[in-house]
């Protein structure tokens, strides 16, 4: 047998050996698919494709070739999330507002493979999920300006929802309007308050009348359907695609660092690897704490002792109880760790109500 044979006869036989490996593979990316659908999660998870592929790459002596195996793992990484995609095509995103709006955008970007499903306000889009309407549900936490959005930090501490997933919206306001509109034609904008308040110093250069809408994406709709040469919406890019709007002026909003994080609530609670470092992990608690002289003070002094670095603690009211509160931590760290465990059994014996309501990787 000629060197060449030999070299053939070798790789047909590793080719076999391949695509009995490649086949265990996505039988085993079927039940990652499964357990993302369950656990509200994207398809694309960056953080552990690059971990995985710097660590398999060791494998690899050779220099050279190794380069080509980083190549052979991205590809097949691709093909396991196009097929984890197909997989979960029927899944069901639940968000408040319309096509176009910020949460819209933000549920596109987590699930891209996903159907979107719109309802009137944040309630019914939780319970949506609550009662299996939904695969899971983006809301809002927090913007950058405005703070937290107390009606879902209240459905946070109340529901019997998880979070598994944040992400962060850059917000970017546009000024959108109809063809053969300009904008010397332009006499009245429409959008949102707060994205009104974001954009007036250009409006009021511009000697614009201004009028509030409901949200972004109706202002933008409301322009599509009057198609009327004086009007304008302040809008997303996005938004101005979806309805078919051109726009006229890019990025209006005074303030670039305008942010909101949303984050994608489930029924089931994601676990991260109890092994794996604290690094890129965070969790949330939500708690109230007995009435007494130094009971939330024993509360911080728990989680510092088990070494979380706490990004940020807040309070909000308790509707049903007067001038009682509840508490809201976001943590640095591996709860499902060890330091973890035992934090969660102190804190329960402090708390007169402890939830552990949100576990993720931090981006």
């Amino acid at each position: 047998m000629s060197d060449l044979d030999n070299a053939r006869k070798i790789i047909s036989e590793t080719d076999k050996e391949i695509a009995a490996l490649f086949e265990k593979r996505m039988k085993a990316a079927e039940l990652v698919a499964k357990y993302k659908k369950e656990h509200g999660l994207s398809i694309l998870d960056t953080a552990r494709e690059r971990e995985l592929i710097a660590k398999n790459a060791e494998y690899i002596e050779d220099p050279v070739i190794r380069e080509y195996y980083v190549c052979f793992l991205k590809e097949t990484m691709a093909l396991s999330r196009d097929y984890q995609s197909r997989l979960n095509f029927g899944m069901k995103v639940a968000y408040s507002g319309v096509p176009g709006a910020f949460a819209y955008i933000a549920a596109k970007r987590m699930f891209p493979e996903a159907t979107l499903i719109s309802y009137p306000n944040f309630e019914d889009a939780y319970r949506a999920v609550e009662n299996g309407e939904a695969d899971t549900v983006v809301l809002p936490i927090e913007n950058s300006f405005a703070g937290d959005v107390g009606t879902v930090m209240d459905l946070l501490f109340s529901g019997s929802l998880y979070i598994n997933q944040v992400t962060d919206i850059s917000i970017e306001h546009n000024l959108i309007a109809c063809d053969g509109a300009n904008l010397d034609t332009v006499r009245t904008v429409i959008s949102h308050e707060q994205a009104l308040s974001q954009c007036a110093e250009y409006i009021k250069a511009r000697g614009y009348d201004t009028q509030v809408y409901p949200n972004t994406a109706m202002a933008a709709k409301h322009v599509k359907e009057l198609n009327d040469l004086s009007l304008a919406a302040v809008a997303s890019s996005e938004t101005a695609a979806i309805y078919g709007l051109k726009i006229l002026a890019s990025k209006i909003n005074t303030s670039n660092t305008n942010t909101t994080r949303f984050a994608a609530f489930s029924r089931s609670q994601h676990t991260l690897d109890k092994k794996a470092g604290k690094m890129n992990q965070s969790f949330i608690l939500v708690f109230t704490v007995r009435n007494e002289a130094g009971a939330l003070a024993k509360t911080l002094d728990i989680i510092g002792a088990h070494n979380f670095n706490m990004r940020n603690l807040r309070s909000r009211p308790m509707k049903e109880l007067m001038w009682n509160y509840y508490f809201f931590i976001e943590a640095e760290g591996n709860i499902n760790s060890q330091d973890g465990k035992d934090m969660l059994r102190e804190l329960s014996a402090t708390c007169d109500k402890l939830k552990l309501a949100g576990v993720f990787y931090s981006k």
